[in-house]
């Protein structure tokens, strides 16, 4: 059961057993059905999830009462609110909700500090995760302004192979600032090629 997130933090930084042995240890276990949200705007987010199996989707409500997608995670990647809510106890602004069941790895802000204090090489392989994260959010911010839908879901199919396969298309055109008809469009102009 651990031997996905194990995999996935060592590569950023060398673990001894002990160290690995302690980060399993202070994880939780936990499945989730789907169509669950975990989060709903207004609480308070408090974990962080290194998704095993399945598909989670991070959004907001926006003033007109649309879905819009800022993120999908699937298997060997991570979700949470890490803006404001987590780190500063502030209401969040997204749903985290699954859209397949799923198992995931969960921390709490409290267990993830328990590691830090007692390995605190995590500490450096959890910054460069960040790190990762946002230079993901910052070239996903210049695509919604820079790119063509085309481009941009060319882009997400590199990133997201296996998506289209497992999410309404609705989802990929809100995740691409496109309506579902537009990207209809796209798929069937690069379909003829």
């Amino acid at each position: 059961m651990y031997s996905q997130i194990n995999e996935s933090i060592s590569r950023y930084v060398s673990f001894t057993k002990e160290e690995l042995d302690l980060l399993n240890a202070l994880l939780e276990y936990k499945t989730v059905p789907k169509k669950t949200i975990m989060l709903h705007e207004g609480e308070i987010c408090n974990f962080e999830a290194f998704v095993i199996k399945g598909c989670v989707r991070k959004y907001y409500i926006d003033e007109n009462g649309f879905e819009v997608i800022l993120q999908f995670a699937i298997e060997n990647a991570w979700m949470s609110d890490i803006s404001f809510s987590i780190y500063e106890n502030e209401p969040s602004a997204i749903f985290i909700e699954t859209l397949e069941d799923c198992e995931f790895l969960v921390f709490t802000p409290e267990t993830k500090e328990e590691l830090f204090a007692k390995a605190p090489r995590f500490e450096r392989a959890f910054r460069i995760l960040l790190h990762r994260h946002l230079a993901v959010t910052q070239n996903r911010l210049f695509n919604t302004i820079a790119k063509s839908a085309t481009q941009k879901y060319l882009e997400f199919l590199e990133h997201y192979p296996t998506l289209p396969q497992r999410v309404a298309q609705h989802y990929i055109a809100s995740y691409l600032g496109i309506s579902a008809e537009f990207l209809s469009k796209v798929r069937t102009k690069l379909a003829k090629g």
